[in-house]
C-alpha cells in the first residue's frame, strides 16, 4: 500500500498536526512526552519534528515541505497607494560577496570614505545614504558581505526595489553572491550587476557574464537577456554614472508611487543605546511623512520624535517615503527589523505596544520545538556539554546577526550553547552578575567595557571577551565549545598473532609464543586476547623474543616469544588469536 502524502509548512501546531493526521491530539502529546518535551494542543513544532514524530509513530504517511519552505525570505508589505500618490525615490540594496567592493563602490558613488572605519573592513551593519543623480533622489542600503550577516542581507533585500550585486572583476560568483540573487528574487526586487575592479589587469567581465547566465539564469541585455550589467571601477569612478542612469531607469519603468498624505510607516533598519541620546534609531520611511513631535510605535516600543536626521547628520524639518533618516525619543529600543508606524496620540502608542507586548509573550508561551531540540531529547544517553553566553553588541542588527550565527555553530548535539542574556549597550554590571555562573562568557561586539565592570569581572572571575569582527567571536565560541568535548578514544591497530604455546601463567605475567599473521609486533602494544567471539583479556606486551634473543619488533610470518603483562590471572589457551594496538585520547572537534 503506498504511503499517503501530507503536505505542511515549516511549523505546524501540535494540533494541527493530529488534525491532518487524523490522530487523537493526545497521542501526539504522548510521543512528544516521552521523548522529554512537555508540549501543548498551540504549541508549534518544526517540519523535522513532525517528521521525527511520524516516523516514531509509525503512521503511514510522509510528509513534504510546502513550496516556497525555509529558504524564503520575508515577504515585502505591499502598501495601497492612491490616486493622489507621488513618484518616490528608488531604495537601491548594495549587495555581494565579502571584498568584492561593495562600500568602496557607495565610497565613490557618495564621495566619502567609509570601509576604513569598518573593523576588518567588513561592513557589519545596514547603512543607509541618499544620492543625487539628474535631480534625482536615490536611497542606497549598504549590506554586510560575510557570511554571519545573513540575517541583515535578507532584510536588506526585503526593503529593497532594486539589487545591485557586485562581482568583482577578477574573482567572479562566490557563495554571497548566490545568497545575493536569491534573496534578491525573494524580495520581487529588480536585479543589476555591477561587475567591479575593472581597473584590474586580471579583470575577467566576460566570466562573470557567463557565470551568472550559465549557472543562475541571469542573462545580459547584450545578449539577448534581460538582466543590466554594468562594468564599474570604484577605483577610476568608471561606469558610475552609466550605473546610476540605469536605476533610474528602472525606477521609472517601475512607476514608483507613495503616498505622503497617510501616517508614516516604514522599517526599523538599526537601533542603539548612545550616552546623552538614549535610544538612536535608523527608520527607512516607505510611506507617508515623518516629523519631529509625532508619536511612533515599533513592535514593542514607542516615543515621541524628538530629534530627526538625515543620513549626514543634519536636521530635518519632514522627511518622506523612501528616506533613510535617525530619529531619537524611543522609550527603549525597538528590533531591527520591526515596521513603525505613526500614530495620533501617546494613549494609542501605549495601547500599541501594550498589545505588541502580549502577542510576543502569547508566542513566546508556545515557542516552536525544533527538529534538533527533539533529536536532543531522544538522544540523552550521552549528557551534552553546555556553553553559556551572554551577547552584547552596539547596535540590535549586529545582536541579531550575532546571535543567530552562534546558534548556527554545529556541534552535532556533542555542546548546547545557551544565551542566558543578550542587549544592546556596553557590558554592565548586571551582565557580569548574570554570568557569575560557571562556565558564562559574556561576548560584547562593538561596545566597551567599563573600568569599574571589568574590576568586578576580574573579582568574580567572568571571562568576558571583545570582538569588532564578527567572524573572530564565532571563532572563538566555536573554539570554546571544542574545549569543552571530552577527548575521542582513538585505537590504532598494530599486529594480529595466532598462539602456538602457552610456556608459563602467573597472576600478573604470561609468557607465550606464536606466530604473527599481519602487522608489526613491538613491546610496548597493548594487546587484546580472543577465543572465537568472546574477549578473554586485554594485556600489556613488555618484551618479545626471535630465538631466544630479546629484539625491539616481530614481522608477519616471524614466530616469537612474548611477555604479556596482566592485572589478574588470565589464562591463556593455544588456538587464542592477540590483537596488538595502541590507545590515545584525542582532541575532538566540531565539525
Amino acid at each position: 500500500m503506498q504511503e499517503k502524502i501530507v503536505t505542511i509548512g515549516d511549523s505546524i501546531t501540535v494540533g494541527e498536526l493530529a488534525e491532518t493526521l487524523h490522530l487523537p491530539v493526545t497521542t501526539l502529546i504522548g510521543e512528544l512526552f516521552k521523548n522529554g518535551i512537555a508540549a501543548t494542543i498551540n504549541q508549534r513544532i518544526d517540519f523535522e519534528t513532525a517528521t521525527i514524530i511520524v516516523e516514531e509513530l509509525g503512521i503511514d504517511a510522509q510528509l513534504e515541505r510546502k513550496a516556497g519552505g525555509e529558504d524564503e525570505a520575508p515577504q515585502r508589505v505591499a502598501y495601497q497607494v492612491s490616486e493622489r500618490a507621488s513618484e518616490r525615490p528608488p531604495i537601491v540594496a548594495v549587495m555581494g560577496h565579502v571584498d568584492h567592493g561593495k562600500t568602496s563602490l557607495l565610497d565613490a558613488i557618495l564621495d566619502k570614505k567609509t570601509a576604513e572605519g569598518e573593523a576588518g573592513g567588513i561592513t557589519q551593519h545596514i547603512s543607509a545614504y541618499q544620492t543625487v543623480k539628474n535631480g534625482r533622489a536615490i536611497t542606497l542600503l549598504d549590506t554586510p558581505g560575510h557570511e554571519a550577516f545573513a540575517a541583515l542581507r535578507q532584510h536588506g533585500a526585503v526593503l529593497t526595489d532594486v539589487v545591485i550585486i557586485v562581482v568583482a572583476a577578477d574573482d567572479g560568483v562566490k557563495p554571497q553572491t548566490i545568497e545575493a540573487i536569491r534573496f534578491a528574487r525573494n524580495a520581487n526586487a529588480r536585479i543589476i550587476v555591477a561587475i567591479n575592479k575593472m581597473d584590474k589587469e586580471t579583470a575577467n567581465p566576460q566570466l562573470v557574464k557567463t557565470q551568472l547566465a550559465s549557472e543562475h539564469s541571469l542573462n545580459p541585455e547584450e545578449w539577448g537577456g534581460d538582466t543590466i550589467m554594468v562594468e564599474v571601477s570604484a577605483k577610476t569612478g568608471q561606469g558610475l554614472d552609466k550605473l546610476l542612469d540605469n536605476v533610474l531607469l528602472i525606477a521609472d519603468m517601475e512607476e514608483l508611487k507613495a503616498d505622503t498624505d497617510v501616517p508614516a510607516q516604514g522599517l526599523v533598519i538599526e537601533a542603539h543605546m548612545e550616552t546623552g541620546k538614549g535610544s538612536v534609531v535608523s527608520l527607512l520611511i516607505e510611506q507617508g511623512e515623518l516629523k519631529p513631535s509625532h508619536f511612533i510605535v515599533a513592535g514593542t516600543s514607542y516615543g515621541k520624535v524628538r530629534t530627526l536626521l538625515d543620513f549626514k547628520g543634519d536636521a530635518l524639518k519632514d522627511a518622506g517615503p523612501s528616506t533613510p533618516v535617525t530619529v531619537t525619543g524611543f522609550k527603549e529600543l525597538p528590533q531591527f527589523g520591526d515596521t513603525f508606524r505613526v500614530v495620533k496620540n501617546e494613549k494609542l502608542a501605549r495601547t500599541a505596544t501594550a498589545e505588541a507586548r502580549l502577542e510576543r509573550e502569547k508566542a513566546a508561551a508556545s515557542t516552536n520545538v525544533t527538529g534538533a531540540d527533539l533529536l536532543k531529547m531522544m538522544n540523552q544517553e550521552r549528557e551534552a556539554e553546555t556553553f553559556n553566553v551572554i551577547v552584547k553588541a552596539d547596535v540590535q542588527g549586529s545582536l541579531t546577526s550575532v546571535m543567530d550565527s552562534l546558534r548556527l555553530v554545529d556541534t552535532g548535539g556533542a555542546v548546547t550553547l545557551r544565551i542566558i542574556g543578550s542587549g544592546v549597550g556596553n557590558i554592565s554590571e548586571n551582565d557580569v552578575r548574570l554570568a557569575a555562573d560557571e562556565r558564562t562568557v559574556i561576548y560584547g561586539f562593538n561596545v566597551d567595557l567599563p573600568p569599574a565592570v571589568k574590576q568586578l569581572a576580574a573579582r568574580d572571575k567572568v571571562q568576558i571577551r571583545l570582538y569588532k569582527v564578527i567572524y573572530e567571536l564565532l571563532d572563538n565560541a566555536r573554539e570554546s565549545m571544542e574545549s569543552l568535548l571530552a577527548p575521542e578514544v582513538v585505537e590504532t591497530q598494530l599486529a594480529t598473532l595466532d598462539v602456538k604455546g602457552v610456556f608459563r601463567t602467573t597472576k600478573d605475567e604470561i609468557i607465550a609464543g606464536g606466530e604473527v599473521t599481519s602487522g608489526k609486533v613491538s613491546a610496548g602494544a597493548l594487546v587484546r586476547a580472543t577465543r572465537g567471539d568472546e574477549v578473554v583479556a586485554e594485556m600489556e606486551l613488555t618484551k618479545v623474543q626471535k630465538q631466544q634473543q630479546e629484539v625491539k619488533e616481530a614481522y608477519e610470518g616471524d614466530m616469537c616469544g612474548l611477555s604479556l603483562k596482566t592485572t589478574k590471572k588470565v589464562l591463556l589457551e593455544e588456538g587464542d588469536k592477540l590483537e596488538f594496538f595502541t590507545r590515545e585520547l584525542v582532541k575532538r572537534t566540531l565539525g
